[in-house]
């Protein structure tokens, strides 16, 4: 019994800081679609912090779990689909590139959960990653109407470069991950 407490690790630091990125989403949510998009954008990289953080220390004091393999992908997803989504209710974003952002994340985390079934666990890739970077570099420079390159005297439309490298990425790490996992769709349920 203690051996199955020990594997959910809520006591565990990274696994704390997953789950504490999660309950910040509401909070940001009201925050970005009350117009305080300063707050917004301080709250969104704090929690983007925690998703590099809590890897570096998973990884360093051996503290890697499947709740954590699977929660902390997942807490990202949710984190960045409701940036991206107010984004688009607030004009700033068109729809069809999120819905193709979305349509990857179902993609894979369906993907994910037909292979955990299985006692499969399908990690991030690099692609994946980058994926990642590229949507945690977009969204707050859209949140903050491009500043501070928008202070630039040639404006140089960072947000906009950095969108167009997430979706490029979104794509490209969808299809990667497809690619890898391709006998995901192969496998036969056990009942």
């Amino acid at each position: 019994m203690e051996n199955k407490t020990q594997d959910f690790r809520f006591k565990n630091l990274p696994n704390q800081l997953t789950i504490g990125r999660v309950c910040a989403i509401p909070l940001f949510i009201i925050l970005l679609m009350m117009g305080f998009r300063v707050a917004a954008t301080v709250l969104f990289l704090l929690a983007a912090f925690t998703d590099m953080l809590d890897g570096k220390i998973a990884r360093k004091y051996n503290l890697v779990t499947n709740f954590g393999k699977l929660m902390d992908p997942l807490a990202d997803k949710l984190l960045t689909m409701a940036a991206f989504v107010c984004l688009v209710e607030l004009g700033d974003i068109p729809a069809w590139m999120v819905v193709v952002i979305l349509g990857r994340e179902f993609i894979i985390t369906g993907m994910r959960q037909v292979a955990a079934a299985e006692g499969i666990v399908i990690a991030a890739g690099w692609s994946g990653k980058i994926k990642t970077v590229c949507q945690m570099i977009a969204i707050p420079l859209l949140m903050l109407n491009n500043w501070p390159c928008s202070m630039l005297p040639f404006n140089l439309p960072l947000d906009q470069i950095a969108l167009w490298a997430a979706l490029v990425m979104t794509i490209w790490s969808g299809a990667e991950y497809i690619i890898k996992n391709k006998q995901v769709f192969s496998m036969k349920n056990k009942a």
